[in-house]
């Protein structure tokens, strides 16, 4: 069951969710690097296929898309916590005038600090058949 209410949360499910919430803020969004060992453990584990596993790859990864697109943005959409695992809905232009991509991302932490993580990215198309949007 995902507990998307404050009301429902456990005190360790809201702990999660602001540390990730501060991942977010803090590193996914600036692209910062520096900023990784405050929330993911030296421990981590990676399944996205974008990078290799471990921190220092994740670090590398960062460091190389800042450089690649230094005026992108993320926007949180949603943000979802179930027990130790936090997920992520938010969209990414890699510039203001670009379409982007969907991103969701599954987060599962231990003793405060984020051990592993997926995620799934996918284009925002110019054209759908859906009129419904991803967002």
């Amino acid at each position: 069951m995902t507990k998307n209410s404050a009301s429902s949360r456990t005190a360790q499910e809201q702990r999660n969710l602001d540390h990730v919430l501060g991942m977010f803020r803090d590193v996914l969004q600036p692209l910062d690097a520096a900023q990784v060992d405050r929330y993911i453990s030296p421990d981590y584990i990676q399944h996205s296929p974008m990078a290799a596993p471990g921190r220092d790859s994740l670090k590398a990864f960062l460091r190389m898309v800042r450089t690649a697109s230094p005026n992108s943005s993320q926007k949180l959409l949603r943000a979802f916590v179930d027990g130790d695992h936090v997920i992520l809905h938010y969209h990414v232009k890699k510039d203001p005038g670009d379409l982007g991509f969907v991103v969701m991302d599954i987060f599962r932490l231990t003793n405060g600090m984020v051990v592993e993580h997926w995620d799934c990215v996918q284009d925002v198309p110019a054209h759908s058949p859906n009129p419904i949007s991803m967002f």
